[in-house]
């Protein structure tokens, strides 16, 4: 079997694979609830890819993440539903209805416009397939989201109707607020109440990332990168004397630590 540039091979595959008797017998097992997660977690590979700069790796992610449609759009075609085709179809029919702007003489060449244009068109498609509006300010966030990305459009929801600070300095004030909290619940001892004000800090700096037109994602994916980076320094300067962090003392990988920010901050 050789490998090949058009879709249609991709498909193929996907079809034999499903084939009952032929077919992989982990993949007859699937359904859309087991599939599901593996399609989240490729999506997050794709992101990482991003954040590493990795453009082969990319190559490599966006594949995986197209198996994953074709996977799914088997499954709809072996229950009569939809196939890879109509997925098609759909999505382009979507991008041109939406895109009045680029594909008809809609006006609507800033940023702005066009994003108050594609909000207003997904009310108008939800009209017509006799839809109810979403019921309050902030329907239509999926509960699935990550935390972080869902704390995020909740907040922004809010704050299209209003509900909002104008200044980040306040935001950060109520940063400063839910720390003296915690601090509070932990001279009570209650780690469930604790635990609840860590959860109210956590969407503080959430508002606040937003103000600054940060995704806070990708800034939390970025430090993640940037600790990695920083303990992996501390392992190899301790592997230098013969130690590993068991046999070192947290003051001794704090200097390390500080070793290792100074070098990155004096290469910037």
């Amino acid at each position: 079997m050789k490998p090949s540039r058009d879709i249609s091979r991709l498909i193929e595959i996907m079809a034999a694979l499903r084939t009952p008797g032929s077919g992989c017998p982990w993949d007859l097992e699937q359904n859309f609830r087991t599939i599901a997660p593996y399609t989240l977690e490729e999506a997050y590979e794709v992101a990482d890819a991003i954040a590493r700069d990795d453009l082969a790796g990319l190559k490599d992610e966006l594949g995986d993440l197209l198996l994953q449609v074709v996977f799914h759009a088997r499954m709809a075609q072996e229950q009569r539903v939809f196939d890879f085709a109509d997925v098609v179809e759909a999505i382009t029919a979507k991008l041109i209805r939406r895109h009045p702007h680029v594909f008809a003489d809609a006006d609507g060449k800033t940023a702005k416009a066009v994003e108050g244009l594609w909000a207003r068109i997904k009310a108008e498609e939800r009209a017509e397939r006799g839809e109810e509006a979403p019921n309050g300010a902030l329907a239509g966030v999926p509960v699935a989201l990550p935390a972080l990305t869902r704390a995020l459009k909740l907040q922004d929801k809010a704050g299209r109707v209003g509900f909002d600070w104008n200044d980040p300095r306040a935001v950060l004030a109520k940063i400063r607020e839910e720390a003296d909290e915690i601090e509070a619940e932990l001279d009570r001892g209650d780690k469930g109440r604790t635990a609840a004000e860590v959860g109210d800090l956590l969407f503080a700096v959430v508002n606040l990332a937003r103000h600054l037109d940060a995704d806070p994602e990708g800034a939390l994916r970025e430090t993640n990168i940037k600790f990695e980076r920083r303990f992996a320094a501390i392992e190899r300067a301790l592997a230098a004397r013969g130690k590993s962090p068991r046999d070192a003392s947290l003051a001794e990988m704090d200097r390390l630590w500080d070793e290792a920010k100074a070098t990155e901050t004096s290469k910037c």
